[in-house]
């Protein structure tokens, strides 16, 4: 069973991506109890899935590492995974928590030896690699990456009751496979809560006229993120999902279901520098050869990014369209999407009106916006959501904070910075409580 040792002094934070990972943090080492609860068998969030940051093209791993070995040497953060908050109830300074907690069936003796990954047969769509690519296969026993933090194991609960979850406990010399594992429901005490439940990319199946749902050659932003990584799916290989081909020319479509009525209302905001990002990721590729063709309406390269965007700006193998691209068919020959649109800086032969064009491409990238992971029905406490389903900070609100893309559309600079205003006021809270108790 899960112990939980709180009281309404203990920061309760809900979700452990790099935004919950940072308030946790920086609440416990003030010297408060935090208590993380995180849905996925891993912390760490979307930036795990991270192939390099903007505007530096360095690599998500330092930080990562860096925050992992603050969670682990402090006492006051005690990390639950494959756990959901289904209820919360009371006010400021006097919540209580309701979690569930799925069945790992891997318990603390762990190694990350990988035995019971070898021995088992069974294999699923790897969803850290969001499904994509030839190597997207992972075991019913399985390590969620290379860094995850725990360092442990999980048996899909598909196999619960298999001969390959046997399999799995006979292989393990550590006697760290329990099959009897089951789901924990468990009830605590909190001053404050930090929410802070993320992001998730849009459906790009929702998009209808760019063919995610029917063309294999389209993909979306964070697929082509993973494909990028060396440890992704395609061992870092640009190639078309339809028939492994190399990608070498490859468009980019900004605005893919943002600032549309018929989508999202709001610009994600990091998605124009994600694709700048992307255009290094083709250059160091294939080098002269790799072409990227960016289709946009605005590029939003604010402040501290406007440098990084005149770089690619003036890199040659990358060209500038403003467009918003209508619609993309197939070319049945040779597989290529073909792009239908009106350039509004280009002219006709005849300078009549616009150019219209059909051009093909290898790959196409649709650059898909953010949106909050929860949807307003799921929240298990009354909150205050703007039209576009963030959190706002509201005085209705009381002890609950949102923290990072919860809150908005956020880079990880800009996640970080709020995660930790939102830990300051959540440590507030609990600080005016114990003032009146003493």
């Amino acid at each position: 069973m899960t112990e939980v040792i709180a009281t309404n002094q203990t920061i309760l934070v809900v979700g452990g991506g790099i935004s919950g990972l940072t308030a946790a943090l920086e609440a416990a080492e003030t010297g408060k109890q935090v208590v993380l609860v995180e849905k996925r068998p891993f912390v760490g969030g979307r930036v795990t899935q991270l192939y390099k940051y903007f505007p530096k093209l360095c690599f998500p791993t330092c930080g990562l590492e860096i925050n992992q070995r603050r969670a682990k040497m402090n006492p006051n953060l005690k990390i639950i995974t494959m756990a959901e908050v289904t209820d919360i109830q009371g006010s400021a300074g006097d919540y209580t928590a309701t979690i569930k907690i799925s069945p790992r069936y891997i318990n603390d003796n762990c190694t990350a030896c990988g035995d019971c990954g070898n021995a088992v047969e069974s294999e699923f769509d790897n969803e850290f690699n969001y499904g994509l690519g030839s190597m997207n296969r992972r075991k019913g026993a399985y390590l969620p990456h290379s860094m995850a933090h725990p360092l442990q194991y999980v048996i899909d609960p598909r196999i619960i009751g298999t001969a390959d979850a046997e399999k799995a406990k006979a292989a393990c010399k550590a006697n760290a496979i329990d099959l009897e594992m089951q789901e924990e429901t468990v009830t605590f005490k909190a001053g404050a809560v930090v929410w802070a439940t993320g992001w998730r990319p849009y459906d790009a199946n929702k998009i209808q006229p760019y063919g995610y749902d029917r063309f294999a050659n389209v993909i979306t932003n964070v697929e082509f993120e993973r494909m990028a990584d060396p440890k992704g799916p395609t061992g870092g290989r640009l190639v078309r999902p339809a028939d492994g081909k190399e990608a070498k020319n490859i468009a980019f479509i900004q605005c893919a279901g943002s600032r549309d009525h018929n989508h999202l209302l709001h610009c994600s905001r990091i998605c124009c520098m994600a694709t700048l990002k992307q255009t290094h990721f083709v250059q160091q590729a294939w080098g002269d050869e790799g072409k990227s063709t960016i289709y946009y309406i605005d590029i939003r390269a604010i402040d501290r990014f406007e440098d990084f965007y005149q770089k690619v700006k003036a890199n040659p193998n990358v060209t500038f369209i403003k467009s918003k691209v209508a619609s993309i068919t197939e070319n049945r020959t040779n597989g290529n999407p073909v792009l239908h649109g009106v350039d509004v800086e280009s002219y006709d032969r005849d300078g009549k009106g616009y150019l219209r064009y059909a051009t093909e491409h290898d790959l196409v990238v649709l650059a898909v916006g953010m949106e909050p992971s929860i949807d307003k029905q799921s929240f298990p406490v009354d909150i205050q959501i703007n039209e576009e389903g963030f959190i706002e900070p509201a005085r209705k609100d009381g002890g609950v904070f949102a923290a990072g893309c919860a809150s908005d559309a956020l880079d990880v600079n800009r996640a970080v910075q709020q995660a930790t205003g939102a830990a300051l006021r959540a440590i507030q809270v609990v600080n005016r409580v114990a003032g009146t108790e003493g």
